[in-house]
């Protein structure tokens, strides 16, 4: 049973840590000269990076930002090979992972702990828990960035559809602890998009076009904008 304990210990550990890896600010140092938290909103994340500096730029972010949320949760799934831990405490594993992950992210250790917003490594976090639910809110988040060009806007309508599908979908609906930690996560990416949202109320917030290309000058150095319509300009 001790054994138990450290392992679990350890795999949350790891979950930190993986999620500490901050993709947005190595790529943005090692490729285009820049770190990317001083630029545009200042978030190491995948948004920021296709603001600032392109699809090419934000593609490989989002991989690994989703890859190692993905990561994190699936090697808890080993713990269904311990005879001490049933499948119920497997998914509440999971899930502290995840909160370990998106937290690493936010607060990463490798980077003076100045990260992003961790959406898409909650993504990841949830497609390893539950795959289809995770496609449902990609569908929604696609959609509305779609129809309006807000990634904000689309982020928090999708995490408000998360407790919705987690209710209707009979994989995860009978775990209480999987459904409270929906709710937290619609609640918790309301919160951290409050600034976003009051940008939205003055008509201020900065719209994204995935399939315009924006210009970086020949020395990899963007220029600094004075706010975020700057990068709009850039992209139209």
């Amino acid at each position: 049973m001790v054994l138990t304990y450290y392992t679990v210990i350890t795999m949350i550990i790891l979950a930190y840590v993986l999620g500490s890896i901050p993709s947005a600010v190595w790529i943005g140092k090692k490729y285009y000269g820049i770190d990317i938290r001083e630029h545009g909103s200042k978030n190491a994340g995948t948004t920021n990076m296709l603001r600032v500096l392109g699809r090419r730029a934000a593609a490989p972010v989002f991989a690994l930002d989703f890859l190692k949320g993905f990561v994190a949760v699936t090697i808890i799934g080993l713990l269904k090979y311990d005879d001490n831990i049933n499948d119920m405490w497997v998914i509440n594993f999971k899930i502290i992972a995840v909160f370990a992950a998106v937290l690493g992210h936010i607060f990463p250790i490798f980077a003076n702990f100045r990260g992003g917003k961790g959406v898409a490594t909650l993504v990841g976090s949830v497609t390893g828990i539950c795959p289809q639910i995770a496609l449902l809110c990609f569908g929604v988040w696609l959609l509305v960035l779609m129809m309006t060009h807000f990634v904000s806007l689309s982020s928090m309508i999708a995490g408000c559809c998360f407790p919705i599908f987690a209710l209707l979908t009979p994989k995860v609906n009978h775990s209480v602890s999987f459904i409270v930690f929906s709710f937290v996560i619609a609640i918790l990416l309301l919160i951290t998009h409050r600034k976003n949202i009051e940008r939205l109320k003055a008509g201020t917030e900065s719209k994204i076009y995935i399939w315009k290309h924006v210009d970086t000058p020949k020395d990899g150095v963007p220029p600094t904008p004075k706010d975020d319509d700057d990068w709009l300009k850039n992209m139209k």
